[in-house]
């Protein structure tokens, strides 16, 4: 088997996982903040997003969605759920103080890259609104700080 094969039923099976595991987390539960996993799932994509411009092409995705009626289906596929993705996090990013339209840019030009990246700066901005201790604080020394006052 290529990677070519394999790649896309591994990234299938991590959706399913994550899917069922979101769909069977009741909200609050396990780390509903946890910006860091959006900002390495970004990082990860763009790396390879950067081998595949380095293989085929700042444009050799277009080749793709041009190709045929199925091209085409993908393409409409990402769109809607990009804006749809785009709709549902709008809100919650002005609330944060996230000016919505460099953050549209980068999602313009870089796709899911850029939607995981706004989204892990969302829950980190909501992380630190909500007083809950980010990474590289010690949840004892915040405690303590809070019983102090």
């Amino acid at each position: 088997m290529t990677t070519s094969l394999v790649l896309p039923a591994l990234a299938a099976a991590a959706f399913l996982v994550y899917a069922i595991t979101a769909a069977s987390t009741r909200r609050g539960e396990g780390r509903a903040c946890a910006w860091w996993a959006p900002a390495a799932l970004s990082s990860a994509f763009l790396c390879f997003s950067l081998y595949a411009v380095a293989s085929t092409g700042a444009f050799g995705f277009w080749a793709e969605h041009a190709r045929n009626a199925w091209g085409n289906q993908i393409w409409f596929d990402l769109l809607i759920g990009v804006g749809v993705a785009w709709y549902l996090i709008v809100p919650r990013a002005r609330a944060a103080g996230m000016r919505p339209y460099p953050w549209l840019g980068l999602v313009v030009l870089t796709g899911g890259i850029g939607l995981l990246a706004m989204l892990s700066r969302l829950l980190w901005l909501q992380r630190v609104a909500s007083g809950t201790p980010t990474a590289g604080r010690s949840t004892r020394r915040t405690a303590q700080r809070s019983t102090a006052r």
